[in-house]
This record gives C-alpha cells, structure tokens and sequence, in this order.
C-alpha cells in the first residue's frame, strides 16, 4: 500500500509541476539520486522523492535487463533480491563514499554501483566499477 500510495504522489507531483529533484542541464546527477533516494518519505514531497527512485532504480533495472541479453552480465541479483529500502540504503551509502561519481549520469552511477554491490561469480567488484 505503501508503494502504491507513493506512485500515486509522484504521479500527481508531475501532473501538478512539483519538482521532484534537481536536474541539471545535463540531466539527472547520480547525487541528485541519492539525495532523493535517502529521503525517508514521511511527507508529500518525500513520498514523491521515494516513488521517483524506485521508479527511477526499477527503470534501470529492466533496461539493463533487456539489453543484458545474449551478453555476458556484469551485474547479478542475489536470490531472494534485496527490497527497494535495502537497495535505496545500500545505492545511498555507496554515493556518499564514491563523491568522485557525484556529477555523473544518475543511470552511470546506479550502474556502477550495482555492478559493485552484485557483481557476477567470479567477476571482480573492482573491474565492474571501473567499466
């Protein structure tokens, strides 16, 4: 209910012109992810912060997905798959630590961080976040 409710704010936060996170001219920032990442959601702007990351992270996920296919996977989910709070914790803690990574395309940095955070059995953490 929760993850519905939170859609349903940032779908109306877009119809409404509610800035969901600062962009800038050459789109979304990897910290300005994470800033909307480690919003707790308690209010209507942080429900609409929350909604556009897992939206955002979801996104990613499914495009990486499809093109993934018939090519070798730089980046494998443990089974069970961790829940969007561990993922959104996990990607928000990774930005803090990695500032060199700050002002890249958010899709560029969620990338590299999934490629740290799961890489494939025997690839190197280290290689999948220098591709």
């Amino acid at each position: 209910m929760r993850l519905v409710l939170g859609m349903a704010v940032g779908v109306a936060a877009v119809a409404t012109g509610w800035p969901i996170v600062q962009a800038s001219a050459s789109g979304l920032t990897t910290a300005s992810l994470a800033e909307a990442c480690a919003s707790e959601g308690r209010d209507a702007a942080g429900a609409t912060e929350v909604g556009y990351c897992r939206g955002f992270m979801t996104g990613a996920g499914q495009y990486n997905r499809e093109i993934s296919q018939n090519r070798p996977e730089f980046l494998c989910l443990p089974d069970p798959s961790p829940t969007f709070e561990a993922a959104q914790a996990s990607f928000v803690a990774w930005a803090r630590a990695n500032p060199q990574y700050a002002n890249e395309l958010a899709v560029d940095g969620l990338m590299r961080w999934a490629a740290a955070t799961y890489p494939c059995p025997g690839q190197s953490a280290h290689r999948a976040t220098n591709r």
